[in-house]
């Protein structure tokens, strides 16, 4: 069940990476983002049940897990923005080798020969697809848009090992963990609006459609991925592996909505990295 869980949340994230980049063509980065989390959060209210009732003794996890994302939120943002969005997705696979290092490293999670041969699998698809983009591949790919998809990288693999300490036990459900998690990153996006004195197109904020759906996606795959966290038989490094199924869709959207180049080149790449899932989770 909680296979079928994290590939809902893969299929559904990649439809938000293609959201993300038309929800922008509207807004601003600090718009989406801020809207984006005000609308999620509004939405989670209803689902929380008895969010006062958590385990205080984890909330400042909660709470690391918050400023974690909002940082590589506003870093993965930009590179969509500025980058294509195939190619962003392809680059974002790189998730991958820092939640293995963590959940081997720090939750002492098993590396077995087939996550190896999965992981070496994985990165082969990666530099495979950089090495095109370095070579004449029709999307020149500067340096700052590699480092922020690096920073959002290791800010997406630390949040999820922490979603996998968090919906360990009894400490909290996963309507808990979302409506607290949703809360402090509207706080925290509305407090850099303040601080910056970032100017916010209140108006046209609330008629982009496109914020709207991003929200409603969000709150059902963020739900489905609590929930797999769950389950005991689930490990963080199994986990990402099989999230990486969003690449496909992420790159075939690109080609519909963007009419992005080199499309089979990114899904070749791409192949090779999900054939390296399939090996690791087998």
């Amino acid at each position: 069940m909680w296979i079928a869980l994290v590939c809902l949340y893969g299929v559904i994230k990649g439809m938000r990476d293609v959201i993300k980049k038309k929800a922008m063509e509207k807004s601003s980065a600090v718009e989406v983002l801020f809207f984006y989390t005000l609308f999620s959060f509004v939405l989670t209210v209803p689902t929380a049940g008895d969010a006062f009732g958590i385990d205080y003794g984890y909330m400042w996890l909660i709470a690391v897990k918050s400023l974690v994302i909002f940082i590589a939120w506003i870093c993965g943002f930009n590179a969509i923005k500025r980058l294509p969005v195939g190619l962003y997705g392809v680059m974002d696979m790189a998730r991958v080798l820092i939640s293995t290092t963590i959940g081997v490293v720090i939750l002492g999670e098993a590396v077995t020969v087939n996550k190896t041969v999965g992981m070496l699998l994985v990165i082969i698809g990666l530099v495979l697809v950089n090495l095109r983009q370095g070579k004449g591949g029709g999307e020149r790919t500067k340096g700052v848009y590699i480092a922020l998809v690096a920073v959002s990288c290791i800010g997406n693999a630390v949040s999820g090992a922490l979603d996998k300490v968090l919906m360990s036990g009894d400490h909290m459900t996963s309507g808990q963990l979302q409506f607290w998690y949703m809360l402090f990153l509207t706080v925290l996006y509305f407090g850099y609006i303040l601080a910056t004195r970032t100017k916010i197109d209140w108006k046209n904020s609330f008629k982009n459609y496109w914020i709207i759906i991003l929200s409603v996606l969000f709150v059902i795959g963020d739900r489905a991925l609590f929930v797999a966290n769950s389950d005991p038989s689930s490990t963080v490094v199994t986990m990402t592996l099989i999230k990486q199924c969003s690449v496909l869709v992420t790159i075939i959207g690109g080609r519909l909505m963007f009419k992005e180049k080199r499309t089979l080149y990114k899904i070749a790449c791409a192949l090779v990295v999900i054939a390296g899932i399939v090996i690791a989770v087998v």
